[in-house]
């Protein structure tokens, strides 16, 4: 993998110095947004946007509650594996960042001594956006763009090659989607036995909509029980 970067007339180089150039032509104080942004802010936002989505689910309740918090408990367990695999895929490729083989790139963020393929930035913010979309679709289309955004961020910033940006993607997305079904037959019965839960089950339905729940079937069973009493009465 390393060689997809020796010459300069790669399209993958070509589109890291198209793409790191924006850098160089910026103003200072934007490329001091965008060095915050694509290190931290984007997969900070990810985090928000999947417990604001978690929130919503629980306030609204209902059957599939505990399935859709299955779902979202899945998006940064499939993040934390798409992690580890990564692992050893960058160290059988061995790619060094793009500012070590190539001159002239703007690289905001100094200090990165390891291997470049894949994007770990990417492959979280992926991973979290497919999770995420399986539990809730247009939750989950925003996170897609904050992770396609993500993965512009890490060529604008200079650390990676627009390959290990996909490379991540495509990472991410296997993750996420292929163990999704063994993640959600475990998950799924683990939420629901939550939801039971005195103590926790706040954490998958709202207090309130679960005594609501509660309240409309136990005054139904009172008044049969009522109306049976009234029944006897009147035989005797």
């Amino acid at each position: 993998m390393a060689g997809l970067a020796d010459s300069g007339s790669n399209p993958d180089v070509d589109l890291l110095y198209d793409i790191n150039g924006l850098a160089k032509d910026a103003p200072p104080w934007f490329d001091r947004i965008m060095e915050f942004v694509g290190e931290y802010g984007l997969l900070f936002a990810m985090v928000l946007l999947v417990l604001w989505c978690w929130w919503g689910v629980r306030r609204r309740g209902g059957e599939d509650a505990a399935p859709s918090v299955a779902a979202l408990a899945w998006a940064p367990l499939a993040a934390g594996i798409a992690v580890l695999v990564n692992v050893p895929i960058r160290g059988f490729v061995e790619r060094p960042r793009p500012f070590n083989d190539h001159q002239g790139l703007e690289v905001l963020v100094q200090g990165k001594t390891d291997y470049s393929f894949v994007s770990d930035h990417a492959t979280i913010t992926m991973a979290l956006a497919v999770g995420l979309f399986v539990a809730n679709r247009k939750f989950g289309l925003v996170g897609l763009v904050i992770a396609l955004l993500e993965g512009f961020c890490r060529v604008y910033m200079g650390v990676h090659y627009p390959t290990d940006v996909v490379g991540g993607l495509a990472l991410g997305t296997a993750v996420a989607l292929l163990l999704s079904p063994l993640a959600m037959a475990l998950l799924t019965p683990l939420t629901r036995a939550i939801e039971r839960s005195p103590r926790a089950g706040w954490l998958i339905t709202a207090r309130g909509r679960h005594h609501v729940e509660e309240g409309r079937v136990a005054p139904g069973a009172r008044n049969g029980a009522q109306g049976t009493s009234e029944e006897r009465d009147l035989a005797a």
